[in-house]
């Protein structure tokens, strides 16, 4: 009997050079990063390979003695992960040094991006990002080959005179116009989409923001009792995920889970991961999920600000969480620190329900209470009060039942029109 095999997965070195401004708790945890990234592509990381330099070595980033020291332990390896983004020439000359593929931090989170991305922005956004990657890359490659990679090329076009390459560069041009041109007709949609449904009474949407592996899948399912993804892995899921919260409450609150942060995002990227926020511009609040165990939360916690300021959530009222705290951090300084904010783990219950709790009230700022009277005749509607509203207190009476409720003001008006006049 046959066995089926799996395929290995590619074995990756982590290599970085370390530069005069950054320190070194700012590089550890970028390489770990970057080794987490590798591991959502399926890579696994086998080594990491470092250098102190004052600049990055123009020829092959690394500096000579050093790309020697690469090729030895580039030899149980498939691919070198480099965590910055680097020429093409410099990609070319260490491949060539090190008889390893190389791919840069830029091109692993481009790949990410591009295998997990499901709506139609999403994938126009990285296409736009990964063609915009390619198109200097595709100069560099041309001139690096001479004047034997530059052929002619007759079809369509300017004419006959124009290169390959010119032509390469002149569809992506067009292409990109034509996803940008897609883009804009998209975000106009969406637009009026929400406008509409911020026109609905009872809008109750909170949504989850924060870097990625901060724990906000894992809130997620713990919150809404939701079997949603929980990976350990970076950009496990790019679409939004939207789930009740669980119990139900009164008002129902509605959850959605947003695309994580990440350090040292492409450029070409931002557009793409800023249209990932939309939902945060739909929510009535925000939960800024921050994991206080990574010794850099802080530094994460005021770009994550930046970037909802940017994106027009800037009024969106907000509830700060600090995250993890079962592994790691002094809970008594950052209770000084951030005395507004819930600390807690996502993994213990008592704590989801401290945070649930929070929610809740939140949106029951807004609610009024009132006395509803049920006549025998009507208990039809008895399911109804129960659905729209948090009964405080039921006694029955000859006639009927009174409830003494909490809810939305047009809920309990609404029920007020349905009820016999007394």
């Amino acid at each position: 009997m046959m066995q089926e095999t799996r395929e290995k997965p590619k074995r990756a070195v982590a290599a970085a050079v370390q530069l005069p401004g950054t320190s070194d708790a700012e590089f550890e945890a970028s390489l770990t990063e970057l080794r987490q990234l590798a591991k959502t592509l399926g890579f696994e990381a086998v080594g990491t390979f470092t250098q102190k330099r004052a600049k990055f070595d123009q020829t092959a980033y690394f500096g000579t003695g050093k790309r020697e020291e690469l090729r030895f332990l580039a030899e149980d390896a498939d691919v070198i992960l480099v965590d910055h983004e680097i020429s093409p020439s410099q990609a070319r000359n260490l491949e060539k040094e090190t008889g390893c593929e190389v791919m840069d931090r830029t091109m692993v989170i481009l790949e990410i991006f591009h295998r997990h991305a499901r709506s139609r922005a999403a994938r126009a956004q990285v296409e736009i990002a990964r063609l915009g990657y390619m198109a200097p890359r595709m100069r560099e490659a041309a001139k690096l080959a001479g004047p034997q990679g530059r052929g002619r090329s007759g079809v369509g076009g300017r004419g006959a005179s124009e290169s390959r390459t010119e032509l390469d560069r002149r569809k992506i041009r067009d292409r990109i116009a034509e996803l940008e041109k897609e883009l804009a007709a998209m975000g106009a949609e969406r637009k009026t989409q929400r406008a509409r449904r911020q026109e609905r009474p009872g809008l109750t949407r909170v949504a989850l923001v924060g870097y990625t592996n901060a724990g906000k899948s894992t809130l997620m399912r713990a919150l809404t009792g939701n079997e949603a993804l929980v990976a350990d892995k970076l950009f496990a899921t790019l679409d939004t995920t939207v789930r009740a919260l669980h119990p139900e409450s009164i008002p129902r609150v509605l959850v959605s889970d947003t695309v994580g942060f990440i350090k040292n995002l492409p450029h070409g990227l931002v557009a793409s991961f800023k249209s990932t926020l939309d939902e945060a511009l739909e929510a009535s609040l925000l939960v800024h999920v921050v994991d206080a165990s990574d010794p850099g939360f802080e530094r994460q916690l005021a770009v994550t600000e930046e970037v909802l300021d940017e994106i027009g959530a800037k009024d969106v009222p907000r509830l700060l969480v600090l995250n993890k705290i079962d592994r790691g951090g002094d809970e008594a300084s950052l209770d000084l620190r951030y005395p507004s904010a819930i600390i807690m783990s996502a993994r213990r219950e008592s704590d989801v329900a401290k945070l649930r709790g929070a929610i809740v009230a939140f949106f029951q700022k807004g609610l009024v209470e009132a006395e509803l009277f049920l006549p025998w005749s009507a208990q039809k509607l008895r399911g109804e009060i129960f659905s729209s509203c948090e009964v405080l207190e039921e006694r029955g009476g000859n006639e009927g039942t009174f409830f003494r409720v909490r809810g939305e003001r047009e809920a309990v008006e609404r029920l007020r029109a349905q009820l016999p006049a007394r």
